[in-house]
């Protein structure tokens, strides 16, 4: 298959997958929280999609005891900045190949 949709990592393309791993590839690491809020989902939401690029390997969690909570912080493993680069990719590329048909505004 030649069509860039061939590219799509199915497990990023997610909506709110996409959104956490857009989120954690501006960073090295990012607290559960602040990827929680950034991507306006609940925390069950956010642990579910966590799990998923976890098992996946795009996601690594760290916890840390703080007293007696723990504190949780996220980031992405190679493996997973490298799949959402090739997804971005495919993205920009279906994108563009719609574009080339648009004609320009005179």
């Amino acid at each position: 298959m030649n069509h860039p949709r061939s590219m799509l990592d199915e497990v990023i393309h997610s909506p709110v997958r996409f959104s956490v791993v857009a989120a954690l590839a501006a960073v090295d690491r990012a607290e559960f929280r602040f990827v929680r809020d950034t991507v306006e989902v609940t925390d069950s939401a956010l642990s579910k999609q966590v799990t998923v690029l976890e098992n996946a390997g795009y996601v690594r969690v760290h916890k840390v005891a703080v007293g007696r909570r723990t504190r949780t912080s996220l980031s992405l493993t190679r493996e997973g900045r490298a799949a959402f680069e090739r997804h971005v990719r495919a993205l920009r590329d279906i994108a563009s190949g719609a574009l080339d048909g648009v004609p320009a505004d005179e």
